[in-house]
């Protein structure tokens, strides 16, 4: 696929409890903005989040937010973004930003950044869409999640082919360059019927 116009970017409202994950988002948020690449998120302008967005906005980037009327106080909404798209629940919010995006990106985060891109994850397992997912591992943060995915495909949870669709790495010049070669495919689940009766 060419270049993602609108990268969808899933990380933590707050900035975690290293330096480094603050200064790579700012640095993935210039970059994107120097690609010419729209930034798609949750809205906020705390933690990791605001880094990002602010990052692309100082590049001169389009950054479009994405949040539930319950969370603009609590995330406390960005005031100075291109877009901010409110929705009534947080199912409305992700759909709403698979909607805006061509590919997705996880930067470190917590439950919510797990919760956002195990969902997309999902959906490509199911064939629902055949856009590039990646995991920026800031620090060795999702080394241990990575270890996971590979203990899934061993227990044959999940097909090798469709963990291979998945990139993780920590250099950000690569990720755009994986981004931009991506082939997606359809690599049908698994689906055990031996214990379904005729």
């Amino acid at each position: 696929m060419p270049q993602p116009s609108a990268l969808c970017v899933y990380c933590g409202s707050s900035s975690g409890r290293h330096p480094e994950y603050a200064e790579q988002a700012r640095a993935f948020g210039t970059e994107m903005a120097k690609r010419g690449i729209a930034l798609v998120y949750g809205g906020g302008k705390v933690g990791l989040m605001g880094t990002v967005a602010d990052a692309v906005l100082a590049g001169d980037g389009k950054v479009i937010g994405v949040i539930p009327r319950q969370l603009v106080e609590l995330e406390v909404a960005h005031p100075g973004l291109s877009e901010l798209v409110v929705v009534d629940t947080m199912h409305q919010r992700k759909t709403r930003m698979y909607e805006l995006s061509d590919a997705f990106v996880a930067l470190p985060g917590g439950f919510g950044t797990m919760d956002e891109m195990f969902e997309m994850l999902t959906w490509a397992q199911l064939g629902l869409h055949r856009y590039p997912c990646a995991f920026l591992d800031v620090r060795g943060y999702y080394r241990d999640l990575r270890t996971m995915m590979e203990h899934m495909v061993d227990e044959s949870f999940v097909r090798p082919e469709q963990r291979d669709n998945i990139w993780f790495g920590e250099d950000m010049t690569a990720l755009f360059d994986w981004m931009e070669v991506y082939q997606g495919s359809y690599i049908p689940k698994w689906i055990d019927t031996s214990s379904v009766s005729a």
